[in-house]
């Protein structure tokens, strides 16, 4: 696509961070969701969606320049397991769309806060084939499947995202190159369409089924209508040395969006340990260092480190 089409040109042109929001299923459970169930947050688009309207709204209030809709773990075969047509599963992947824009405009539609601002974006979360099996594939790769079988999964619902009207799609905890092929090959059936791809990464040096997260960036590369790559749903240890690596394999603009720190259990299905927001905040600066331009947080963060990311990045831009 055009450089010129793309909703990110001003803020990435400025050279300046751009503040991606943080966790929303922590944020949901913090008001009493519970999401032990196979949809995760998407459930929640179901049963009580002004809640992640509220969350939109409190990380738009925090100083996100742009939100991840609440379409990670939806897909229309998720859907379907729970006995949910075709239809009405078009009409929740929209929502999630059209909730964080109600959100977004009702910020921006109070004076006070444009001063300083640029008008936020909202990017459909596109999250990975693993995430609809529900069973940690997203962590492991390995799906079994050719690249054509994963076109076929995200086609319908890129669709229904960008039929919404996303400003972009947020293809992200991506654990292997093919799946990235599959979503970046799939972007030219939506002309003027354009997306992120993160990847789940495992350690300083490899995306999580294994291959090279510098050779997975270089891959992509010649895809023009992905903006933006990098990684996220990661231990912020790794965040570095894998932009590092990224930064001297791709000219495309690279982003960051790691876990708070804490430490998931798969077995018990909990955390260990304790989120630090100025820790983070302050991590962040390093990863802008490192080579990120779009920079934000995953799995346990909330407000408070958005907040502290968007205090130092706003410094920073003065």
């Amino acid at each position: 696509m055009s450089p010129s089409a793309s909703p990110l040109r001003a803020w990435l042109a400025a050279d300046e961070p751009v503040v991606l929001d943080g966790a929303l299923a922590t944020e949901l459970e913090n008001r009493g969701c519970d999401l032990r169930d196979p949809l995760w947050s998407a459930r929640i688009l179901i049963e009580r969606p002004e809640l992640i309207r509220a969350v939109h709204a409190d990380y738009f209030a925090a100083g996100a320049d742009v939100a991840i809709t609440a379409s990670y773990q939806a897909s229309f075969e998720g859907f379907a397991r729970r006995g949910i047509g075709a239809e009405e599963a078009n009409a929740l992947l929209r929502r999630s769309v059209e909730l964080a824009a109600a959100a977004r405009d009702a910020f921006w539609a109070e004076p006070r806060n444009r001063v300083g601002r640029r008008r936020p974006l909202v990017a459909a979360s596109v999250g990975p084939y693993g995430a609809m099996l529900a069973d940690g594939s997203e962590y492991r790769g390995h799906y079994g499947l050719a690249r054509p079988a994963l076109m076929d999964f995200h086609r319908p619902r890129m669709g229904a995202l960008l039929a919404a009207g996303a400003d972009l799609l947020a293809c992200e905890t991506i654990p292997c190159l093919d799946e990235a092929l599959a979503l970046a090959q799939l972007l030219a059936e939506f002309p003027g369409a354009e997306a992120w791809i993160a990847f789940s990464c495992r350690d300083d040096a490899h995306v999580c089924q294994g291959e090279r997260f510098d050779d997975c960036l270089r891959a992509l590369d010649g895809f023009g209508q992905v903006a933006a790559v990098g990684l996220n749903c990661t231990a912020p240890a790794h965040v570095v040395p894998l932009l590092t690596a990224g930064r001297a394999a791709t000219a495309k603009p690279l982003l960051a969006y790691p876990n708070s720190g804490e430490r998931y259990d798969p077995g018990g299905k909990c955390w260990h340990g304790a989120a630090d927001a100025r820790q983070f905040a302050a991590a962040a600066r390093g990863w802008y260092a490192a080579g990120a331009r779009l920079i934000g947080g995953c799995c346990r963060t909330g407000p408070a480190e958005i907040a502290a990311i968007a205090a130092w990045a706003r410094a920073a831009a003065a």
